[in-house]
């Protein structure tokens, strides 16, 4: 008889409800950020290296 009270209160308990959804919250916002660097790494690389390029080629007159 014990055993399943201490089963339905078990149960019945929800304080972690919380700490679950927000650790599958965080692990979504974490997957979708990887995906997003992911899809955007080569472009960011060819922004990078054509700024390096115009930078580079710049004169700087110290008149």
């Amino acid at each position: 008889m014990k055993m399943r009270i201490k089963f339905k209160d078990f149960t019945s308990e929800d304080d972690g409800a919380v700490t679950v959804d927000w650790v599958v919250l965080t692990a979504s916002v974490c997957g979708l950020v990887v995906l997003a660097i992911a899809g955007l790494q080569g472009n960011m690389t060819s922004i990078g290296e054509n700024a390096g390029n115009i930078l580079s080629n710049l004169t700087i007159n110290t008149n």
